[in-house]
């Protein structure tokens, strides 16, 4: 599966942990993040991570080109909603794509934790069949 990692400011830290806790598993999948995300994650985990642009400079536009494209199967996003976002229309397009293109989101820790054990257990093979790759 290929799975993209993106966190706002306030939440990289707790995404840091996340894949530190389920690098077991992240480490079986292709992973791709936002730049300064991606960076931090790639330091503490040692996971092998393709970074595109900072969120602010486009990278979540670049994240949502590949949903757009079939090319992503699963979105953790750790959004901090109480912090305007100068780019929160590239945020909601990113969700937007997510609902269109029926890939899973989990923008909290919780919904993270519950998509990341599903992974695990196969239940997200549906969008290889659905949405077979080239």
């Amino acid at each position: 599966m290929n799975i993209a990692l993106i966190a706002h400011d306030k939440k990289k830290e707790l995404m840091i942990e996340f894949c530190i806790a389920y690098s077991g598993i992240l480490s079986k999948h292709t992973l791709v993040a936002t730049g300064t995300t991606g960076s931090l994650i790639a330091d503490a985990t040692g996971l092998n991570i393709q970074k595109f642009l900072t969120g602010s400079q486009g990278g979540d536009q670049q994240i949502g080109a590949r949903i757009a494209y079939n090319e992503i199967d699963l979105v953790m996003f750790f959004r901090d909603p109480l912090t305007p976002m100068p780019h929160e229309p590239d945020i909601t397009a990113l969700l937007k794509l997510c609902d269109i293109h029926n890939v899973p989101i989990a923008t909290n820790i919780a919904t993270a934790e519950v998509l990341i054990h599903g992974l695990e257990r196969g239940d997200l093979d549906w969008r290889d069949i659905v949405n077979p790759k080239k």
